[in-house]
């Protein structure tokens, strides 16, 4: 590590890699989110307000959505690899970004179980509980968990460092997926809670893209 601090060109090196995997960061949610939203046209049957993203998992076309959590895994992983070396982001925050990138691999491998309306025409009675639809929750808990805690972490560096709007910011992102979790596991799929579940993702991916988009600078 001396060697290469000593030498301007190894240590531009190092920062280029940096800002690379730190731009990973950057586009893995706008691109997730893009991609949930495209399937909205050509998925029969599927309804953002009744069903959470994941459910695009299963049909016909489900390998979209499976590429979609192993693209956004593989992202996110690399964001955490460059929170890591940007060494301002801590020693945890990179850490739990990291599993939250590898519990959307596990989301991939482990799909969601139908519900009542997608795939278009199942029935109540249909939407059973599966060994991997449990795993998938499983996943999608420690990873949402592992995101909120990693907003809290780097809050408490911020406003450490007196930036007290970044640590509200920061803080109030955990919250909202914190919140959007506990929501959509006590609605028994009402509306309220699809939408509130929805909220804390697109608040976890936007905290993650402009967090890495200001150290990638």
């Amino acid at each position: 590590m001396t060697a290469i601090a000593a030498t301007p060109t190894a240590a531009s090196a190092v920062t280029r890699r940096s800002s690379r995997l730190l731009a990973a960061g950057v586009v893995a949610g706008p691109l997730y989110v893009a991609t949930v939203v495209a399937q909205y046209f050509f998925r029969d049957g599927y309804d953002p307000t009744r069903h959470a993203a994941s459910v695009l998992a299963n049909g016909d076309f489900g390998w979209v959505q499976i590429t979609n959590f192993a693209v956004a895994a593989v992202l996110t992983v690399s964001a955490a690899a460059g929170l890591r070396r940007s060494g301002v982001a801590g020693t945890w925050t990179p850490r739990l970004v990291g599993v939250y990138g590898l519990s959307l691999l596990g989301a991939a491998v482990f799909v969601a179980d139908p519900v009542e309306g997608f795939p278009a025409g199942t029935t109540a009675a249909e939407a059973t509980v599966t060994w991997h639809g449990s795993a998938h929750l499983a996943a999608g808990a420690v990873g949402f968990t592992c995101l909120a805690v990693a907003c809290f972490v780097l809050g408490r560096r911020l406003r450490r460092a007196g930036r007290i709007g970044a640590w509200r910011y920061s803080a109030g992102t955990g919250i909202a997926i914190l919140a959007g979790f506990v929501a959509i596991a006590g609605s028994a799929g009402a509306t309220w809670g699809v939408l509130a579940f929805t909220a804390g993702i697109l608040a976890g991916w936007v905290w993650l893209s402009v967090t890495c988009a200001k150290l990638a600078r």
